[in-house]
């Protein structure tokens, strides 16, 4: 419930998020949210913080740093709710590399689905094949499945 001072206390945040109150003092701590304090010393919270904790857990599960979403959410204005405006420019930022990753996971399924999904694991024609490790060339990690051609 909202505080007769104003705003609300971390308890309702927690229910309203699902998040910890460590969780939250936590991500006050990263400077993803800033409350304010009552004349008891209390921690108030805008409704607004709602909508922003909720958007750092749901970029977090999706592999976002911390760094990323702290620089996304210090975009949003100050001394007033984000508008539905401010949270599209937001999501804009985001929505390329969450495109991206999409693509990305498609293709490596496709792929697994063929390599795997016949049961030989044929060597000559298998993409996780790499003879001599000539992948390494192009760099670290799962080259083939990365994109890269063999040679």
């Amino acid at each position: 419930m909202p505080s007769p001072s104003g705003g609300l206390p971390i308890g309702e945040i927690a229910r309203r998020t699902g998040l910890a109150v460590s969780a939250i003092r936590y991500y006050e701590d990263e400077g993803l949210i800033a409350p304010l304090r009552n004349a008891g010393g209390h921690r108030r919270y805008d409704r607004s913080d709602i909508r922003k904790l909720s958007f750092v857990l749901i970029a977090q599960q999706l592999g976002f740093p911390l760094k990323r979403i702290r620089a996304a959410l210090a975009a949003l204005p100050e001394g007033r709710p984000p508008s539905k405006a401010d949270w599209t420019r937001l999501s804009q930022e985001f929505r390329t590399d969450i495109d991206a990753r999409i693509e990305a996971l498609s293709a490596l399924r496709e792929k697994l689905d063929g390599c795997i999904g016949c049961g030989c694991l044929s060597l000559d024609r298998c993409q996780l094949y790499n003879a001599g490790d000539r992948a390494a060339a192009n760099g670290q990690g799962p080259r083939y499945l990365m994109g890269d051609r063999p040679t």
